[in-house]
């Protein structure tokens, strides 16, 4: 990131959202709570993005699952997804499934991670 970039993430409640220096949203996630200590993992991030921006929203998100008390924090990937199985796993959630047959709401396969703290 260079010194000339502003960058923001605003809070709102399990929910974020990452702003870019030229003021676009660069990325939406969150948690969504199942029941006390098991949570869903959600994002939406802008395509294209830039290097530089992408490490500023991993590493926010990586900063917040590591300070995170829920004890186990799923997410489910696209079977074809490439990056995403890869950013899944820089952010320390191991595979459980490898194909969930008709996950998405069209019918789509997904991958179930998960997360669980020790």
């Amino acid at each position: 990131m260079t010194n000339d970039m502003t960058y923001a993430v605003e809070q709102s409640g399990w929910g974020y959202t990452a702003i870019g220096a030229r003021e676009q949203i660069l990325a939406c996630a969150g948690i969504v709570p199942q029941w006390h200590g098991r949570g869903l993992a959600w994002a939406y991030l802008s395509d294209p993005m830039e290097r530089h921006e992408f490490l500023f929203v991993h590493r926010a998100v990586k900063r917040f699952l590591d300070t995170c008390f829920i004890k186990r924090i799923e997410m489910a990937v696209d079977c074809d997804f490439e990056e995403g199985h890869r950013w899944a796993r820089l952010l320390g959630f191991k595979v459980e499934c490898e194909r969930m047959e008709a996950y998405r709401p069209d019918g789509g396969p997904c991958a179930l991670y998960s997360r669980v703290l020790n």
